[in-house]
């Protein structure tokens, strides 16, 4: 099999994979602020802030792995 398909391949897995992981993370820490702020009303605003933070760097991270992703599909 020619060497630049599967360069494509496991580019598109690669970036696949984070996109998957990337929601699943996301889920989990927006569930989590909402199981936060039910059981403490009064301190929405700090979970509010910590979420998006949390949520920034995560997007960050594949952000980063989605880019390494499409170098390799693109290097020769």
């Amino acid at each position: 099999m020619n060497s630049l398909a599967l360069g494509y391949l496991s580019a598109g897995l690669g970036a696949g994979l984070a996109v998957i992981g990337v929601g699943m993370g996301i889920g989990k820490l927006a569930a989590a602020a909402m199981e936060g702020s039910a059981r403490q009303p009064s301190a929405i605003g700090d979970i509010r802030t910590s979420m998006i933070i949390a949520a920034a760097l995560i997007e960050g991270a594949t952000l980063f792995a989605i880019v390494v992703c499409l170098l390799l599909a693109i290097a020769k």
